[in-house]
């Protein structure tokens, strides 16, 4: 049986109690269903109805990684979600710090580590630095890189609550267009961004531990991909980069369990942008053109022409002028081939159109010392303000350090673009927005006396929080 320890004031669990009074269960069905449900998540157990009745009227604290497998068997005899709080078991026991950071070999191993993360990952302690620790991302990188498929995606365990079929898979698909749509609008700090989690932890997880032949199975690992990815993106917007890494590794592992190849090439790409804007340019790079090289003859041009426009950024970073050019070239090359095509692209990678392409190569330009070309690429850029605000404000701020860029610096077309960018992030959450915009601010220093600048900068300190 696993370990559990004493409540400080052996209290009895009376959230606990109420909850599995409602369930009109008896102690031993509970019991029954909680050891299948470990067995299934690799856990050795053998509680019974004493068990129960420990945990709810002896002040027994049950281990910490058998407090989600009770929550679920609960969830699953009331038919909704039941949390941890609202059964008194979220008790903060200081979690391992590497949770969540493990890119399991074999499929029972990667369902256990996603949903024992999902199940944990809104506690506060969980994460010991907000910052990118790139070594966490060698061993998943390596392991897709080398095989970025799994071969069987079904699950007949006889643990298995229900069978899963395509109204929970279209269920998933439809919550993540729906945080895609989210994120671009209002940015990844947005308060609907918990929805994914709650997405990811209350449904998501149960269903990976259903009943699945190998084509459902792949489908519903290939929804849970794009959700942790999601997760993942809302992070790494609000500044979050510690918890983006952790799911963008579980997206990667589920989209290897789907055989979702070029949906795996994509989180790598994410986690490419991520590193080069954390100033790791070489490994982003590593990573870019890894996921460029693996979905070659699988991916659709739209897919690969928005790896090549990431690897043109990394490299513009990077100060290689000359491998940004190539890149770009390929990149745009690429998506005029997708124009012609219809049809086979996934929805996930819907917003890449040239408006973007061109809003990323004025950055591109920028970051290469080349304002000119900045500007020129910027008419081409024009996007829905309202759909894409995040990504509006982004482009203001970049087009405003542009223009403060040479040898005849255009303070009034930089202010002016600072202002649209203000004015755009009044209605967005975004850390890595706000980020540009303070880069623009810094370039702007230098005229701080300028009457114009000071009215900028004030106005951005006091509608926006920045730094």
């Amino acid at each position: 049986m696993a370990p559990t320890r004493k409540r400080a004031n052996r209290a009895a669990n009376h959230d606990l109690q109420r909850v599995i009074t409602g369930c009109d269960a008896s102690g031993n069905a509970l019991a029954h269903r909680l050891n299948q449900l470990a067995t299934a998540n690799g856990l050795s157990t053998s509680y019974t109805h004493t068990s129960w009745a420990n945990w709810t009227r002896r002040g027994i604290m049950p281990a910490a990684h058998v407090r989600p497998l009770i929550a679920q068997v609960l969830t699953e005899r009331l038919g909704r979600p039941v949390s941890l709080s609202e059964i008194g078991l979220d008790i903060q026991d200081g979690l391992d710090s590497s949770i969540g950071l493990d890119f399991a070999r074999d499929l029972p191993g990667a369902i256990h580590t996603a949903t024992r993360f999902w199940s944990q990952v809104d506690r506060r302690d969980l994460l010991a630095s907000a910052g990118i620790a790139l070594a966490s991302y060698t061993a998943p990188v390596r392991r897709w890189l080398t095989t970025p498929a799994d071969t069987d995606a079904s699950s007949t365990t006889t643990a298995a609550f229900r069978r899963v079929g395509q109204a929970d898979i279209d269920e998933l698909l439809a919550a993540a267009d729906e945080a895609r749509w989210w994120d671009s609008r209002y940015g990844g700090g947005n308060w609907r961004a918990s929805a994914i989690m709650s997405c990811l932890k209350e449904r998501a997880a149960p269903l990976l531990h259903g009943s699945y032949n190998d084509a459902t199975g792949k489908q519903l690992f290939s929804a849970t991909a794009q959700l942790s990815r999601l997760a993942g993106w809302t992070a790494f917007d609000s500044g979050d980069q510690a918890l983006a890494e952790r799911h963008y590794i579980q997206g990667l592992r589920q989209a290897k369990a789907a055989a979702d190849i070029p949906l795996g090439g994509y989180i790598l790409a994410c986690m490419a942008l991520q590193s080069t804007l954390s100033g790791f340019h070489d490994d982003a790079i590593d990573m870019v053109e890894g996921a460029y090289q693996r979905t070659n003859g699988v991916a659709t041009p739209r897919v690969r022409a928005f790896f090549k426009l990431i690897e043109a950024r990394v490299w513009a970073r990077a100060g290689h002028a000359r491998s940004a050019d190539a890149a770009l070239v390929v990149a745009e090359r690429l998506l005029d081939e997708a124009d012609g095509r219809s049809g086979d692209d996934p929805v996930w990678i819907d917003f890449f159109t040239y408006q973007r392409l061109a809003a990323d190569a004025v950055e591109i330009q920028r970051d290469l010392g080349r304002p000119a070309q900045a500007v020129g690429w910027s008419a081409h850029a024009t996007a829905c303000t309202d759909t894409y605000a995040r990504a509006y404000a982004i482009r203001q701020s970049v087009l405003g350090s542009t223009h403060v860029q040479g040898y005849h610096p255009d303070l009034e077309a930089a202010v002016h673009h600072g202002h649209q960018a203000v004015t755009a992030l009044g209605g967005v959450r975004s850390a890595r927005a706000m980020d540009y915009l303070n880069e623009l601010l810094a370039r702007l220093d230098r005229w701080r006396g300028d009457p114009a600048v000071r009215t900028l900068t004030h106005r951005a300190r006091t509608e926006l929080l920045t730094s």
